[in-house]
């Protein structure tokens, strides 16, 4: 169970291992983009959810700290959130997903950003506690940042373009 929280010792890395999570959230998500495309994307992101919150759950029974930070689980299926929009216009656009390379960017700066700062509803989920406490406020997180995504993507193609 370590070792998928941990996303096989990922989660050890310093510093922020949340960091090192989302980093190799992105050439995961674009493996599984290039295997089935945006909805192979969505299926094994709803897999490490559930998987994160069972190995989670395991490997804080009677803790009293619920969220160590080498549990990096929850930043993979939330990155992968946050890159739903780039690899859904991409294949609905029938294009290579890293030709949409700034949404790559912006997801995963944002992302980092609504992960740490923990704002509004990312807060909240975060204050659930235990194990959908620690995967929800990362799926909260990624939320925001895909919309955040679409916002920056439609301006650059409304305004820029």
């Amino acid at each position: 169970m370590k070792w998928i929280a941990s996303v096989f010792g990922v989660g050890f890395l310093k510093p922020g291992p949340g960091t090192w999570g989302s980093a190799v959230a992105l050439p995961l998500a674009w493996g599984i983009h290039q295997v089935g495309g945006f909805w192979l994307l969505l299926n094994v992101t709803i897999f490490v959810f559930l998987t994160g919150y069972i190995a989670v759950q395991r490997l804080t029974a009677g803790q009293a700290h619920s969220d160590p930070g080498w549990i990096v689980i929850d930043e993979v299926a939330g990155q992968w959130v946050a890159l739903f929009p780039v690899s859904y216009g991409a294949t609905m656009m029938s294009i290579d997903v890293l030709r949409l390379w700034p949404g790559w960017i912006a997801a995963f700066v944002l992302f980092r950003l609504f992960d740490i700062r923990k704002p509004w509803l990312v807060g909240r989920a975060d204050r659930h506690g235990g194990p959908l406490g620690v995967m929800l406020d990362d799926i909260v997180a990624g939320v925001f940042a895909a919309v955040g995504v679409v916002v920056l993507g439609t301006l650059y193609h409304v305004v820029l373009i």
